[in-house]
């Protein structure tokens, strides 16, 4: 399974990380996810799941799990159900992360399933990950706006991080089938016409911060008891303001311990496929197979 159309090198050169791209009739989902099986995973506390609806005062999000009468109950204003980890909890949908074959597989995040009510939208926002958005059923217009960054103003009321300006660049209508990829930090609001089920094929993207966090832990528990050596000193050294020779000599050692390709190669692959839901180890030996399998983990290597 791979997207229709799609010039894989000439994506990767032109529009990977860089600008957003509209696939026509990209991928056929012959059955894709009804909303009472999406709204069924949503009861489950093991599973994370939110609800935002659209009021007339701004958008609010619920976080699951849920019960049967919150889906039963008639809603006042348009919402959207939001369902992480879906190829986890249905393993006959990982083989949906398999479309993207053109990308070192250990990129790949999770699936997240949306189901959306007419006019119901998750409000405008940006992510920090890579993102192809596909439309299973039903009708979503996408709005495209600017690239964004730590400075854009957010309103976080209501549990959200809203935009506070959203600068439309673009606009894309998708039908069934129909794939969109939205590169990191470029603004985009959804906003469905009709009753609709949006899949999301998300990328890992942990920051800098957390990849060396983790490098850290590892390191101590390796039981690397290297302690940062002086440079070498002289009596003009001896004052308050740190000499410049000391950051360099610091940033020496630490550069060498980075310069490990072997230790730093083990870390990544661990680091890179640890599991983000734990949770999942409740599914069967047979399941779990099947869904990293079709994650393309098994060894490492592709199927």
């Amino acid at each position: 399974m791979g997207l229709e159309g799609l010039d894989a090198a000439q994506f990767l050169s032109h529009h990977w990380q860089k600008k957003p791209l509209l696939l026509r009739a990209g991928l056929n989902i012959p059955t894709p996810i009804s909303p009472e099986e999406l709204a069924g995973l949503a009861l489950e506390a093991h599973i994370e799941s939110r609800v935002v609806e659209c009021r007339p005062d701004g958008f609010v999000a619920q976080q699951g799990p849920f019960n049967e009468a919150f889906f039963t109950r008639a809603f006042e204003h348009p919402w959207t159900l939001l369902v992480q980890a879906v190829d986890l909890w249905l393993p006959r949908t990982a083989h949906l992360l398999s479309a993207i074959d053109f990308l070192p597989p250990w990129r790949l995040d999770d699936l997240m399933v949306s189901y959306a009510t007419a006019h119901g939208s998750a409000g405008p926002h940006f992510d920090h990950y890579d993102v192809f958005l596909i439309q299973a059923s039903g009708h979503k217009t996408w709005h495209i706006g600017q690239t964004c960054d730590d400075t854009t103003a957010l309103n976080t009321q209501g549990g959200m991080k809203i935009m506070r300006e959203f600068d439309e660049q673009d606009c894309y209508h998708l039908e069934p089938g129909d794939v969109l990829y939205l590169p990191p930090k470029v603004a985009h609001w959804g906003i469905a016409e009709d009753d609709s089920i949006t899949y999301s094929i998300g990328f890992r993207a942990p920051t800098v911060a957390e990849a060396l966090y983790d490098l850290a832990i590892e390191l101590d528990a390796m039981g690397d008891g290297t302690l940062i050596r002086d440079p070498e000193l002289s009596l003009s050294m001896a004052n308050e303001h740190i000499d410049g020779r000391y950051v360099e000599s610091v940033q020496a050692q630490l550069q060498s311990a980075l310069n490990n390709t072997d230790l730093l190669g083990d870390w990544l692959a661990r680091y890179m496929s640890q599991p983000k839901y734990p949770e999942a180890t409740e599914l069967s030996n047979e399941q779990r197979v099947a869904v990293f399998r079709s994650r393309r983990y098994v060894n490492g290597d592709p199927d």
